[in-house]
């Protein structure tokens, strides 16, 4: 949804792929009704709410694993234009031409019972789990831009591309969790740079191409069209232009489009072009240059021109103008052309289009002043029942996938407070286990001590809970819900649980069990380096432990190779050792004998 004619496609070599821990610590509105939608589109096969399920774990992760401060928008009352562009695209995908059933005038926008019900219950759940929900007067993605422009958040989620005409800065469009750069992110400042268009151009594109609330757009005008057409005009003079335009004033002809009439050509006219050769094709007569070569051809003697190639082209001054005569034609009756489309084109612009996309009150507060943001903490009892009611989930199940979220809450809060020692009012830190790679990212992996000692009954494992809600995911759709289960451990009578948190988090947190952390690591990789030596040293008993350099490895070497030759020549002629002691002297070169390369060098000079 948002702008037509694939304008994704239009802004997609501009987004960049950005790293995992691009969210952490910021704040992030998410539009509701989009989540919810996607949840509809991925999940093929029957299961129990499937829109209650993926905003559960959706939201953990988004909180927990990528350290994002989520902020849910809601849909309000949409306009009556997109109601009516609603029922046309309905008419369009059965089939039914649009003509023969006339649109009422005055059509609900609202949507149905079914939808409604589906978002109230995401918002009792994300409210739950503490998270700010404010409801927009319009469209969601209207409100996350105004939020985003005015600094409340940093990132807006959406799949909207209308969200840039509201305003909106930064823009991830879908989420890639099982990759090493998992978000797809387009930055307004990106789109700039790359195509040259501000908030106004994309507009006018919206106009002409179609949008959510006019899905028509003016016809014959594609992207590609609507791109080249507003980029012949600034921000600030785009939208009158179209104005002007739509009243059927199209004389004016842009800057960088009108041909300079009025340059001193001299002769060379674009209507009067210079005779040329036709066998060298460079200004002047056949019969002048067969008998001698034109300047272009730069021949010596009286050998004439050079015939020309195939695909010649003149690069003289007339040849010059006259062929930008013919483009600036062509560009003049491809604007004329356009602007004759978008004449014809009854009532366009549509006014309420263009100040609503400009509208900066898309919500139910006065000023920045009066809007507060604030994050809590998940109501974890009325969490379980609300979760046992709709999914029939055990609670011991819904304790466990919301640990995660707990853990991050309780390190944060460690950072600026010790009041609260204990997690979940039973688990306490216990230490730092290890050292986690994930998706090209490292995690601490933190062990949580249950305080009371008692053995924790294991929650329902992934097998059982993928019983109770069969589900077939559309793998071309980018999902959240690739959660980070806590695993459990019994030792000595003892519960504990393992769970993967952030190590800057860890860090500030509990900054002197990291201190240890990594000194038992630096202890543990001396004792094993030590190991080594010793077994090096037990395998070679004559070697005192030190590198040799690379003379001294080869004359050892040598040393050695000659004294086993010796070895084994004596015990196989013990009888002859007069005879090979005199072979060993005749090997060994004599110090006033000259040495091969000197020998070779003389013998070749």
């Amino acid at each position: 949804m948002g702008v037509g004619g694939n304008f994704w496609d239009l802004l997609k070599p501009y987004a960049r792929n950005e790293g995992f821990d691009f969210l952490r610590n910021k704040r992030v509105a998410v539009d509701l009704s989009f989540w919810i939608v996607q949840h509809e589109t991925a999940i093929k096969a029957h299961v129990r709410k499937p829109h209650l399920r993926l905003t559960f774990f959706r939201t953990i992760n988004l909180f927990s694993k990528f350290g994002a401060l989520p902020v849910f928008i809601v849909d309000g009352t949409p306009s009556p234009l997109k109601s009516q562009a609603r029922i046309a695209r309905y008419f369009r995908s059965s089939g039914i031409e649009l003509s023969s059933l006339p649109v009422p005038e005055g059509v609900s926008a609202e949507r149905n019972c079914l939808f409604s019900s589906r978002v109230q219950e995401c918002v009792e759940l994300v409210k739950l789990l503490g998270m700010p929900v404010l409801k927009a007067k319009g469209e969601a993605e209207a409100l996350c831009a105004q939020l985003n422009s005015e600094g409340h958040v940093d990132v807006c989620i959406t799949a909207d591309s209308d969200a840039f005409l509201f305003g909106a800065k930064c823009v991830i469009k879908c989420f890639s969790p099982n990759s090493k750069e998992p978000f797809e992110c387009y930055n307004m400042s990106d789109i700039e740079a790359g195509l040259g268009l501000k908030r106004k151009h994309l507009i006018a594109i919206s106009l002409l191409v179609g949008n959510d609330h006019d899905m028509n757009g003016v016809q014959g005008i594609g992207p590609d069209n609507a791109l080249r057409f507003v980029k012949a005009f600034s921000e600030d003079d785009i939208l009158n232009r179209l104005h002007e335009i739509g009243k059927g004033n199209t004389s004016q002809i842009p800057v960088c489009i009108k041909f300079e009439k009025d340059m001193d050509m001299g002769e060379s006219s674009p209507n009067k072009k210079q005779p040329h050769c036709s066998f060298c094709g460079h200004p002047g007569s056949k019969k002048d240059h067969m008998k001698f070569s034109c300047e272009y051809c730069v021949s010596n003697g009286d050998d004439g021109c050079k015939q020309k190639p195939d695909s010649f082209k003149c690069d003289c001054f007339s040849c010059g103008m006259n062929r930008r005569h013919k483009e600036q034609k062509r560009l003049e009756n491809w604007y004329t052309r356009i602007c004759h489309k978008i004449a014809q084109e009854p009532n366009f612009p549509k006014e309420e289009i263009i100040e609503m996309y400009l509208c900066n009150d898309n919500g139910y507060f006065s000023g920045s002043d009066d809007l507060h943001i604030t994050w809590g903490k998940p109501n974890v009892e009325m969490l379980i029942d609300f979760l046992n009611f709709h999914q029939h989930w055990e609670p011991s199940y819904i304790r466990r996938m919301i640990f995660p979220m707990m853990s991050t809450i309780f390190l944060r809060d460690m950072t600026t407070t010790t009041a609260e020692t204990l997690l979940f009012g039973q688990y306490e830190f216990d230490s730092v286990e290890r050292v986690k790679t994930r998706y090209g990212h490292q995690f601490y992996v933190v062990k949580w001590k249950h305080a009371r000692g008692s053995i924790v009954r294991k929650a329902p494992s992934e097998e059982s809970s993928a019983q109770q809600d069969v589900i077939e995911l559309d793998e071309t759709v980018d999902l959240l819900d690739d959660s980070n289960v806590p695993e459990v451990h019994e030792d000595d009578g003892c519960s504990f649980l393992h769970t993967d948190e952030n190590m800057d988090l860890v860090g500030a947190a509990f900054p002197e069990e990291v201190k240890r952390f990594w000194q038992e690591q630096e202890l543990k990789r001396k004792n094993t380096m030590s190991r080594l030596l010793e077994k090096e040293n037990l395998a070679s008993p004559n070697s005192k432990g030190i590198q040799l350099n690379i003379t001294e490895f080869y004359a050892s070497t040598k040393v050695k190779h000659r004294e086993a030759k010796q070895g084994e020549g004596s015990s196989k002629n013990i009888d002859s050792q007069g005879s090979e002691g005199s072979k060993l002297k005749r090997k060994t070169p004599s110090p006033t004998r000259l040495s091969k390369s000197v020998r070779r060098r003389l013998l070749f000079d």
